[in-house]
């Protein structure tokens, strides 16, 4: 079997491990410390991400899409290819290294979606720009984490609090939707969304799209 190739490092603001970038032949694999985090191999989930969103907000005009967390940059494209022209895409990452590897050795695993002039990826805290916006997104996109619990950055916690939570619902357009990825499912964060004032769903899909492989959770919440 071929043998992982370290390509890599970086620091994550907040976390007490580096993000390392490993290859193996043509597939990538970020993990931190013994938890790989994504994999090129198995994205349907992240795909899934944006096409649920999606599915409620590409046929406004002008809509616009905040995604926290730009990982290998298949959430980002997925949206893209389900919105219009006039959409905008905007990716809170807090790593450098993950835009450079995106704009580099990792940019043809989704098509690039960093070239296309409806995106923009800007080095920050998602929670930062969360806190700063009012209905400012029709679409809020969450996958900076295994789940909503600040596994990898105990910092990330805050977006999943109450006034985590609040603050998401100020930021939403009218009707708008926030999504959140997880590994896994969540029994107490259904009921949490819920106590937040938003309308929640949790949706479990594949991780490898429809070719099987474990089941992730997307949560779907729209603010009453």
């Amino acid at each position: 079997m071929i043998a992982w190739e370290l390509i890599d490092c970086a620091e994550i603001p907040g976390a007490t491990e580096q993000l390392r970038l490993y290859r193996r032949d043509q597939e990538y694999s970020m993990r931190l410390g013994g938890t790989e985090l994504m994999t090129s191999r198995v994205h349907g989930s992240e795909d899934a991400l944006a096409d649920l969103a999606c599915d409620r907000v590409a046929d406004r005009p002008d809509c616009r899409l905040l995604i926290g967390g730009l990982g290998m940059g298949y959430t980002l494209a997925a949206a893209l290819r389900r919105l219009k022209g006039d959409a905008r895409v905007l990716v809170a990452e807090l790593v450098p290294a993950v835009i450079a590897w995106n704009r580099g050795v990792l940019a043809e695993l989704a098509g690039r979606p960093l070239e296309d002039p409806r995106a923009l990826v800007e080095l920050s805290d998602v929670a930062a720009l969360i806190r700063t916006r009012r209905q400012a997104f029709d679409a809020v996109l969450l996958d900076v984490d295994n789940g909503p619990e600040g596994s990898t950055r105990p910092r990330n916690n805050w977006l999943y609090t109450a006034a985590g939570l609040a603050a998401t619902a100020a930021a939403l357009k009218p009707g708008g939707v926030l999504a959140v990825w997880s590994a896994g499912p969540d029994q107490s964060f259904t009921p949490r969304l819920r106590r937040a004032g938003f309308d929640a769903r949790c949706v479990r899909v594949r991780a490898r799209g429809p070719r099987g492989g474990a089941r992730h959770a997307i949560w779907l919440a729209v603010p009453r």
